[in-house]
């Protein structure tokens, strides 16, 4: 088999985040040509078919979300390895501090917790070594394994379980909420939903290893109830929030993620009974092992920061 391209992995990667070959063409500021080309390339040398193509639009098969979720962790491997050459060329005396976060709070927290970090250290007219920052955006249970697997030092997940080898601490809490286009009958329901509602309704769901997806499974099982296996999952709360534009599907998502767009109307909220929906956002570093100066000063002040 030919060798495969990081570029390759790079579309494959954005079709899984966009959720279909047109999105991902305009995150890459590529034509939506030349990212159907470049996959069905990735189809010929893997021998797979990737993508399902359609009237209504492109999505992966089942086959082209597990090599998605490979493909991440090829890349990630890629700025690793880069990473770490530059820091071998010359960055000496440079800290290198790697964080990994899931998606919701990479995005939405992990950018005021790293700048409050920059903002304290450059304060300190006897600062230490300087250090560079590198954040690994992965689902929950990649970030856990990252850590685990020393790739990074500190690690911030959504998911209701640890992985043994690991402590945690609490540093935010969130809360699911069930979300639907202005159109959708849900929309203008009177009645909250249940976990029956939602066990039988048009869901779309986050992917095996999400904390949104774990914590989800939990409380609807908790209410007795469990969600059907044919379900779509799809790789990012950005792909699940353009998927209820689509038609009648129904999504749950962190209630950061969908804040803006619940305040300009173009998603609405959707009271539920009988489910609980939040959760616990915790800090995860390995139980054995020291951290270094720098990741004990980010840590301590995240810790302070939860207070």
């Amino acid at each position: 088999m030919a060798r495969t391209s990081l570029t390759s992995l790079e579309l494959l990667v954005a079709i899984d985040t966009s959720g279909s070959i047109s999105a991902a063409a305009r995150s890459l500021g590529h034509s939506q040509p030349t990212v159907s080309a470049g996959v069905r390339r990735l189809e010929r040398t893997l021998g797979l078919r990737l993508v399902d193509r359609s009237p209504r639009g492109s999505v992966l098969t089942e086959d082209g979300t597990a090599a998605a979720a490979w493909a991440r962790d090829v890349l990630t491997a890629s700025d690793a390895f880069e990473a770490s050459v530059s820091a071998l060329r010359g960055q000496g005396g440079t800290a290198h501090l790697v964080v990994a976060a899931s998606l919701t709070i990479a995005e939405h927290l992990v950018p005021g917790w790293l700048g409050a970090w920059r903002r304290r250290r450059s304060s300190d007219a006897t600062e230490r070594t300087p250090a560079a920052v590198e954040l690994i955006v992965r689902n929950s249970a990649g970030v856990m394994r990252a850590v685990l697997d020393g790739e990074a030092e500190v690690g911030f997940v959504e998911g209701t379980e640890v992985l043994r080898g690991l402590r945690m601490r609490t540093v935010a809490r969130d809360e699911l909420v069930v979300v639907v286009d202005p159109e959708h009958p849900w929309a203008r329901r009177r009645r909250p939903v249940t976990a029956r509602d939602l066990a039988t309704g048009s869901l779309v769901l986050r992917e095996k290893g999400s904390g949104s997806r774990d914590t989800l499974e939990r409380a609807i099982e908790a209410a007795g109830e469990a969600l059907p296996a044919d379900l779509p999952q799809l790789g990012s709360t950005a792909a699940v929030k353009a998927a209820l534009h689509e038609g009648d599907a129904v999504g749950v998502v962190s209630d950061l993620a969908v804040a803006a767009e619940l305040a300009h109307g173009t998603l609405v909220r959707v009271p539920t009974d009988g489910l609980d929906l939040g959760r616990r956002l915790r800090l995860v570093t390995r139980t054995h092992g020291d951290l270094s100066p720098a990741a004990r000063e980010l840590v301590a002040m995240v810790g302070q920061a939860s207070r």
